[in-house]
């Protein structure tokens, strides 16, 4: 373990600690120990410093723990486990699993970081988390076969995401086609779905999800300033705000059910829980693919996933791929 890291660990209570006891416990001098805190707040952590009195974290932090996390794995997931990673810190977890070219089939390899530095939303934009305070995990699969209708794999991810949150205390998330997890309207969380397929061969794909657990405010703002209205768990007034770890677990082993039963029946058996959640239902929608903007009324979603858009008397499909939509106030 670095000392970065080490030191995190002395703050993660959120109390105050002197820089003489960090020097101390970790055998380095003041100046380290306050290079090192510079470094933490790289991270987007935000680390108070008090003349004379100390260090402290702005909120705590909760440190994802890998035994806790496959403890609470279900009895499938644990059994279909390859590989699980979880990484201080990491460039992209979906990056980190596409490399891998050894999946065996009916397996799956898991990894999450504590932060990413190229965390990546759909269309390229930027996921921004800061060091512990949200959730960055991926997970990879291996069809024999890409499936028919695998451009709606993002939508059964979607249930699966919502199918864990719920086991939290969660139970009115709801889904905006094709991959975002919202809240009142605000979004909690999102899903990228990667696919490196071989021509008549195996599909090998990434799912990757990221869920708001608390927000630092300054993270908050500059989210907001992008056009984005953000919310996180820590927002909710649940009873208890479950911990990372377990939460991880309950994603992890949700998505491990969606991604067996999606290799077995496609996407049918998610379609009408999909629909109970769908946030654009019925609401008038923009819809942008590049330069083309088109205003009408989201009806829906087929059997394939593919959004129904009701535009100019006419009801259209309309598959993810590049295009953007936007509920209209």
């Amino acid at each position: 373990m670095n000392r970065r890291l080490e030191i995190l660990r002395l703050l993660a209570d959120g109390r105050e600690h002197s820089g003489e006891a960090l020097a101390a416990s970790l055998s380095i001098s003041r100046a380290a120990v306050w290079k090192h805190v510079q470094q933490l707040q790289q991270w987007g952590l935000e680390v108070q410093a008090a003349a004379g009195r100390g260090y402290r974290l702005g909120c705590p932090v909760d440190l994802l723990d890998e035994a806790s996390l496959l403890a609470g794995l279900p009895e499938l997931a644990r059994d279909r486990l390859r590989r699980l990673t979880v990484a201080e810190e990491i460039d992209s977890t979906n990056e980190a699993l596409l490399g891998v070219a050894d999946l065996p089939a009916g397996r799956f390899d898991a990894c999450l970081a504590e932060y990413q530095a190229r965390g990546r939303g759909r269309r390229g934009r930027e996921w921004v988390a800061p060091f512990g305070a949200g959730l960055c995990l991926s997970v990879s699969w291996r069809f024999s076969e890409a499936p028919s209708q695998l451009s709606a794999l993002s939508l059964a991810a979607g249930v699966a995401v919502r199918r864990a949150l719920a086991q939290h205390g969660v139970v009115d998330a709801m889904l905006k086609w094709p991959n975002d997890i919202l809240h009142a309207g605000r979004k909690l969380g999102g899903i990228l779905c990667e696919l490196r397929a071989e021509v008549a061969g195996p599909a090998y794909v990434v799912v990757g999800v990221g869920i708001n657990v608390t927000l630092p405010e300054r993270v908050r703002r500059g989210i907001e300033a992008s056009g984005l209205q953000p919310v996180a768990l820590a927002d909710l007034g649940l009873a208890a705000l479950p911990s990372r770890s377990a939460l991880a677990a309950s994603l992890i082993g949700q998505l491990a059910l969606v991604l067996v039963e999606f290799e077995q029946s496609g996407f049918g058996p998610f379609l009408d829980e999909w629909r109970a959640a769908d946030a654009l239902a019925a609401r008038p929608v923009r819809l942008q693919h590049g330069e083309q903007v088109v205003d009408g009324v989201a009806r829906g979603i087929d059997r394939d996933g593919a959004l129904v858009l009701e535009a100019g008397g006419r009801l259209e499909r309309v598959v993810s791929g590049e295009v953007t939509v936007r509920p209209v106030a």
